[in-house]
């Protein structure tokens, strides 16, 4: 795949959210289990008179922004409802199916806040079975236990308006090492080892595509992610038509190794990258030529092999550290059956869950939110198939009042095509949400329209700007947008816009939502009556 369409690919990752895959088989769904529930919104009311020529004036604005081509070769799935009484504004294909793309993130998030709560912390802990010698010596091996924390990372929080770094990326790392001198260890006379074994091992979801396995935003699933589980491939070239461009690795991973056959070209020559890795293989080849003088490339791809890359950094930061390790890095992916707790030489706890959801839901990070979904599912034990996964979040949907079967899920961030969800099971969602304990953290979480995450240059100088909280969601073929929405007259509603078999260039569905945000704010402008301090919608 050339590089060119990667980078378009991955920026669209970065304003919404893109699609990875990997897969092999028929697809494992899992619709929410059957029971009667009570809608939590969007219930039948009796419009008035001013409600219903709002409605008929939002129809027709939607019908010339999704009636003509190419939005109307697409499908598209619209409800609109008033946040507080849970009247239905408008409606279009409200219960009918759609991938939702990373909306799917609304739902995960949710159950993740109602489940674990805003100040659950992960714990990453340094252990061992062997006692240190009066000399400095570990005789046994170290183990690096991960148990789901998304940001082992250099990442800076909370989150405000922008990511933001310190550090080098494997900074966690460093940290743990740094410990580990401190005990007075000097010697290691067994392994390093990472042990992802919290997770059962699935690296990727059914229903992600093998074809982006390489990037970042397909990065494989393990219980240690060491900043967000992937590397930095740079590529500087050189200053005359001709020189090697040289290819650099950061930090070092035992994973895979670059076969650089990119040349400098001359300078007025348009890049020209192709890379190329085969699943499963320890080679990635990248090809090419990039412009004498041009600024240097960076490529963040995918670690295939979490465990086994975390290990052997955590080594190398040792020996780096003077410590002298006998043994090897290497993955353990189950747990050793060994009797006894050992013991825990050094710990990093993780910033609350409140501000994780935060930095998922804003940047669309898939790999944090597939974290989310199995660390809610470890707090009752193993599972032993994808599809007991899957079923975790059933009785969550039960009680906010999504219909039975409302969501089929393959996975818990949006990336499977095999997920489908209905407008309706959103806005139900969200209706229900709101009048959580958690709905604060869960409120900022989402992005801005023209200030920050995935919608800061989406909406720009509009009615809509700062007026629209919601989620994006973008996959080949998909565009969504889901959230709240607060009118210039203090009226709160809450939408799902989803869009699917989309044809045209990517900027065509987005405008239409962004037209079709602008319609409901102007059209669904009414001034709520005055409430007193029940009232609870952070603003």
């Amino acid at each position: 795949m050339r590089i060119e369409k990667i980078l378009q690919r991955s920026a669209a990752v970065a304003v919404a959210s893109a699609v990875w895959a990997f897969g092999i088989g028929a697809p494992r769904m899992s619709a929410q289990s059957k029971g009667k529930t009570k809608p939590a919104c969007c219930g039948v009311k009796k419009q008035s008179a001013a409600s219903k020529k709002a409605t008929a004036r939002f129809a027709a604005r939607a019908e010339a922004l999704l009636g003509t081509a190419p939005t109307s070769k697409g499908e598209w799935g619209l409800l609109i409802a008033d946040a507080e009484s849970g009247e239905t504004l408008y409606e279009q294909n409200a219960d009918k199916y759609f991938v939702p793309a990373s909306n799917m993130k609304l739902f995960t998030t949710a159950l993740a806040l109602a489940k674990l709560g805003p100040e659950y912390r992960f714990h990453t802990t340094l252990e061992t079975r062997g006692a240190i010698s009066s000399e400095g010596v570990l005789g046994e091996h170290l183990a690096l236990v991960g148990h789901g924390d998304p940001n082992l990372s250099n990442r800076k929080f909370p989150y405000e308006l922008k990511e933001e770094f310190d550090g080098p990326p494997e900074k966690a790392l460093v940290e743990l090492a740094d410990a580990v001198v401190a005990k007075g260890i000097k010697e290691i006379s067994g392994d390093v080892i990472g042990d992802d074994s919290y997770f059962p091992r699935e690296r990727y979801p059914n229903g992600w595509e093998i074809d982006d396995m390489v990037w970042e935003y397909g990065a494989a699933i393990s219980a240690i992610v060491v900043d967000d589980n992937t590397v930095a491939l740079m590529l500087t070239p050189g200053e005359q038509a001709g020189n090697p461009v040289q290819g650099t690795v950061t930090p070092a991973t035992p994973d895979f190794t670059v076969e650089n056959d990119v040349v400098t070209s001359a300078a007025d020559v348009k890049p020209d990258l192709t890379l190329t890795r085969e699943p499963g293989a320890n080679i990635v080849v990248v090809k090419g030529s990039l412009p004498a003088k041009s600024a240097p490339r960076k490529l963040v791809l995918a670690i295939e092999e979490p465990a086994q890359h975390a290990a052997a950094t955590l080594k190398r930061l040792l020996e780096e550290r003077g410590v002298k390790v006998t043994g090897v890095a290497k993955a353990r992916h189950a747990q050793d059956g060994t009797a006894g707790d050992p013991a825990v030489l050094a710990e990093h706890v993780s910033v609350p869950l409140g501000d994780a959801v935060k930095l998922i839901n804003k940047i669309s990070q898939n790999l944090h939110t597939e974290m989310l979904l199995r660390t809610v599912a470890r707090q009752n034990g193993v599972w032993a198939t994808p599809d007991e996964l899957m079923k975790v979040p059933a009785d969550f949907y039960a009680a906010a009042g999504v219909a039975p079967g409302d969501v089929i899920q393959a996975d818990a961030s949006g990336l499977s095509r095999h997920d489908l969800v209905t407008p309706r099971a959103i806005v139900t969602l969200l209706s229900f949400a709101q009048k959580q304990s958690w709905f604060g953290f869960y409120f900022a979480s989402l992005p801005v329209a023209g200030v920050d995450g995935t919608l800061e240059d989406r909406m720009k100088n509009s009615l809509a700007t700062g007026r629209i909280h919601a989620k994006t969601g973008s996959v080949e073929h998909v565009r969504t947008l889901s959230g709240f929405a607060e009118t210039p007259g203090g009226r709160r509603v809450i939408f799902s816009f989803l869009s699917n078999n989309q044809g045209g260039k990517s900027h065509e569905a987005a405008d239409a939502l962004t037209g079709l945000c602008v319609a409901m704010l102007e059209e669904f402008n009414v001034t709520p009556p005055k409430r007193g301090l029940e009232r609870k919608h952070p603003h």
